[in-house]
């Protein structure tokens, strides 16, 4: 994705402790906390067989509905709008002040456990320890679960289930049906989706009338900017899918979600209205302030420079927020080329 590396921290687990929280969980003696009340808002019963076939095209059989589920911090984010209450989290979902990430939502972080804040850290032994039934995670590589470090792959995998939603080469609305999907699967009540869904669809009508606008999406690092590509982001798609005209860089790096260009080449690609990238690793708005070549161009000069809410969850919830807001920042921009 783009923006700056995030920071890697190493993970020791000594082999003795692993194997002892491994015997732990076998023999069902692993820390419940009290009154969890399991993954779901739902009370329905969960001794039916329980079947999903996640986008690796792997098919999950299980004797029972999962109810305990640890997910990466965006697919729980999209989960726990549907109604499904994960025992943890791994990736980003605390900021240096102990408040919550924006990545992680509507999560409450007081009542779940973390097994990992950055890149690369995963808490397997506090994993095991939960005894759980599933783990879920986005996908930007089939294959590849986000934030599942490599070298903890085969342990984590060895503990429970594991479920993949694939993140590119789809819109945002059938992103948000598959963790609906999921969620339904695991008895969630999706309590006030409807309504959601009522004011995502109405924002989203809404884009077709900004059709005349240039509009570039962008995230700030301090040596560089990145120009984004748009059909790898789901978001985006959906945007353009809707009548957004987002400008697609000439030439991407490898990998393809976006362009790299010098702060001084920040004028490469016209646009009436700049996006911009407001996850913590990217720049702040008053540092690219500071960028002599992006302070000059046309649409910062006119303040037509809105938030892009990169990691909105993809639920109904998640993208009304975000399309409402963007349609609101979209009324008051005017063509500038």
């Amino acid at each position: 994705m783009s923006g700056p590396v995030f920071a890697r921290r190493s993970f020791l687990a000594a082999t003795a402790g692993l194997a002892a929280a491994l015997t732990l969980s076998a023999c069902g003696g692993g820390t419940r906390a009290a009154g969890d009340g399991g993954a779901t808002a739902s009370a329905a019963p969960a001794a039916q067989g329980w079947t999903f076939t996640d986008d690796r095209d792997r098919k999950l059989d299980l004797p029972k509905r999962p109810s305990r589920v640890v997910a990466q911090v965006g697919a729980a984010a999209a989960l726990w709008d549907f109604g499904v209450r994960p025992v943890a989290v791994f990736g980003p979902h605390k900021l240096a002040d102990g408040s919550r990430d924006p990545q992680v939502g509507n999560v409450d972080i007081a009542k779940v456990e973390g097994l990992g804040n950055v890149w690369d850290e995963f808490n397997v032994e506090k994993y095991i320890s939960l005894q759980p039934d599933l783990l879920v995670s986005g996908m930007y590589v089939k294959g590849d679960l986000w934030y599942v470090p490599a070298k903890s792959k085969e342990t984590i995998e060895q503990v429970a289930p594991t479920a993949g939603v694939m993140l590119t080469g789809r819109s945002a609305t059938q992103v948000i049906g598959r963790y609906e999907e999921l969620a339904r699967s695991l008895g969630a009540d999706l309590q006030g989706v409807p309504e959601a869904k009522a004011r995502m669809e109405a924002a989203t009508r809404e884009l077709a009338a900004f059709k005349d606008l240039k509009i570039l999406m962008m995230s700030g690092g301090a040596d560089a900017m990145w120009v984004v590509n748009p059909p790898e982001y789901p978001d985006i798609v959906h945007l353009t899918e809707n009548g957004l005209d987002v400008v697609k860089p000439a030439k991407v790096d490898e990998g393809g979600f976006f362009q790299t260009l010098s702060w001084e080449n920040a004028d490469t690609y016209d646009a009436d209205v700049i996006l911009y990238d407001t996850r913590t690793q990217s720049l702040k708005p008053e540092e690219m302030l500071k960028k002599p070549t992006f302070a000059k161009l046309p649409a910062v000069k006119a303040g037509q420079f809105y938030p892009w809410r990169a990691e909105a969850p993809f639920s109904y919830q998640g993208y009304a927020a975000f399309l409402e807001e963007l349609v609101s920042n979209l009324k008051k921009a005017k063509k500038l080329q």
